[in-house]
């Protein structure tokens, strides 16, 4: 890659949904042309990008396509098929190669990357058999989480066991292929933080966002989490650590475990603008995607600082009527809305972010909107 991808070059983006919008947002603010490869009409990137390539991801034509059109390729999620970018990477610079997919797309490869890194992981075993999983049940022990090495967000693909009498219900897992088991970790705090790293190795943390899930599905992102400042800056080292033994270029969300007594563990990494990073918009010098914009053309990194504190709540499809109504009802609350055209139980519609002085009443007047409510 040339030392620097200029404004009124082309940036091709591989995924349509939300991430790759506000990539858009960004990339477009700072005057390049923006392409998108999605297959489905009308989706939330190409609404605001220049022009889109409607075909599946694994279509190496249609990428072939978009590589032409394109100075630089980069994804929007994780499940593309690495396969067909390699293809394309000698057509069109692809900065974050496919190493990274690779790792993240196999959730026992990512684990063993963690593990070979130094980063504390959940004890954690390779299940392909129902034997197997009652073997390292006994000495993994439980509650456990056995979940399949490939796809699944959100919870999905995932079976938690309590006690050895679940195993015969988690073991239909195994039907879509290989698991891992992983030792329940009795967290007090799920956390997060991205992290920006160029291709000279230049890097650039954020601050470390406190998550709150409903149904497995990420509710509200609190920042900053509401942990000790050694606890963030260790967190934050760990983000460092691992941008660095991944060679990232680009932007990497990490999700991590903190239990009662201080430990940190990793859980999952996403190698791309991350739901809990959406604060950033708003609330910093910079956001996770304009950093991402930045880092894939070759440009320094500047430090990001939290402008001010910030709740971050995702709007789902059950959500959304009303969600909408606060753009009269709380003029000073930033609400976005992803364009997408059906809205879905549980499916990500939009988010709302609010700066505020005080967390505490700040998360009382969300809860008082009633909005989030079940």
């Amino acid at each position: 890659m040339s030392k620097w991808i200029k404004p009124k070059s082309t940036i091709g983006i591989i995924g349509g949904g939300q991430l790759g919008r506000m990539m858009a947002f960004s990339a477009k603010e700072r005057g390049y042309q923006v392409g998108v490869l999605d297959p489905t009409p009308n989706c939330p990137t190409a609404q605001v990008a220049d022009w889109h390539i409607q075909a599946a991801y694994d279509d190496t034509e249609a990428l072939l396509a978009l590589a032409e059109k394109s100075d630089v390729l980069t994804y929007e999620f994780e499940n593309v098929d690495a396969a067909s970018i390699q293809q394309v990477q000698d057509n069109v610079a692809v900065p974050q190669g496919t190493d990274l997919l690779l790792i993240t797309q196999n959730r026992l490869k990512e684990k063993e990357f963690l593990k070979n890194s130094g980063i504390p992981v959940a004890t954690y075993a390779k299940i392909e058999t129902i034997e197997d999983l009652v073997l390292q049940s006994k000495t993994i022990g439980f509650p456990s989480v056995l979940k399949t090495i490939r796809g699944g967000y959100d919870g999905k693909g995932q079976f938690v066991l309590q006690q050895a009498s679940d195993i015969a219900s988690a073991a239909t897992l195994l039907e879509q292929g290989t698991c891992i088991l992983e030792k329940w970790v009795a967290f007090q705090l799920e956390v997060s933080v991205m992290v920006a790293r160029n291709e000279s190795g230049a890097t650039s943390v954020f601050p470390v966002s406190e998550n709150i899930h409903e149904n497995n599905i990420l509710l509200q992102s609190i920042v900053p989490a509401r942990i000790p400042e050694g606890l963030q800056r260790n967190v934050q080292q760990i983000a460092e650590t691992i941008a660095h033994k991944m060679n990232l270029v680009g932007v990497l969300g990490i999700e991590l475990f903190i239990t009662e007594q201080g430990e940190i563990f990793a859980n999952e990494l996403a190698p791309r603008p991350h739901n809990s990073g959406h604060y950033s918009i708003e609330a910093c010098t910079d956001s996770q995607f304009d950093m991402h914009v930045r880092a894939i053309c070759g440009y320094d990194l500047p430090a990001v600082e939290l402008l001010r504190p910030a709740v971050m709540v995702n709007i789902l499809g059950e959500h959304l009527e009303r969600a909408l109504e606060l753009n009269e009802q709380k003029p000073a609350w930033h609400v976005h809305d992803y364009g997408k055209v059906a809205a879905k139980r549980g499916r990500k519609m939009g988010h709302v972010t609010i700066l505020t002085t005080d967390l505490e009443s700040t998360l009382a007047e969300i809860e008082e909107t009633t909005i989030w409510n079940h």
